[in-house]
């Protein structure tokens, strides 16, 4: 697979920016060629349309989510584990696609909550050969939407996402718990 132009790739993150920090109805075609350090028309170049610019940005989690699902299946500690140690990895690539995707979503953008709607059941894919039913993997699915959740509002301040020791005991209960 060929590397896409680093153009392109400005656009895109600039695309990520603009909807991360001001949301759907921000991210026109003039403020994300600026944010890219493009004219309007390089932006086109890469991107036909707004609507070309918003598959760029799905195809991109598209492939973030397959190395992630990869890397849950093929964990050396358990697919739950990694899972659940990952799920406080805020700011990363693959937590700013889905961020970007999701503002999309709550403006409105079938495609993107259709997206994330898949995103949520290739993971659960993933852990359901390793846990005993399904209750048990809404519980590993909901531990990490609280991880995840209180790690992004909590921007590494004290607060109830268990880091370390903490975590791995966390890990253990629900494995435990969840275990097939």
């Amino acid at each position: 697979m060929t590397r896409p132009p680093r153009a392109r790739e400005k656009v895109l993150d600039a695309f990520e920016r603009v909807l991360v920090a001001e949301g759907e109805r921000a991210a026109t075609l003039e403020t994300v060629a600026r944010e890219a350090g493009v004219s309007k028309g390089g932006l086109l170049y890469h991107f036909g349309s707004r609507e070309a610019l918003e598959e760029g940005l799905y195809a991109r989690l598209r492939i973030l989510v397959d190395e992630d699902v990869d890397a849950v299946r093929t964990a050396p500690q358990g697919a739950i584990s990694y899972f659940l140690s990952t799920s406080a990895d805020v700011g990363l690539p693959l937590d700013t696609a889905i961020t970007a995707v999701g503002r999309l979503a709550h403006g409105g953008n079938a495609t993107a909550a259709a997206l994330l709607a898949d995103v949520r059941a290739l993971w659960a894919d993933a852990l359901r050969p390793h846990v005993r039913d399904d209750a048990a993997l809404d519980l590993v699915m909901l531990v990490s939407d609280g991880i995840y959740v209180n790690s992004a509002l909590m921007n590494d301040l004290p607060g109830p996402v268990p880091h370390g020791a903490a975590l791995e005991a966390l890990i253990r209960i629900v494995e435990g718990a969840a275990g097939a």
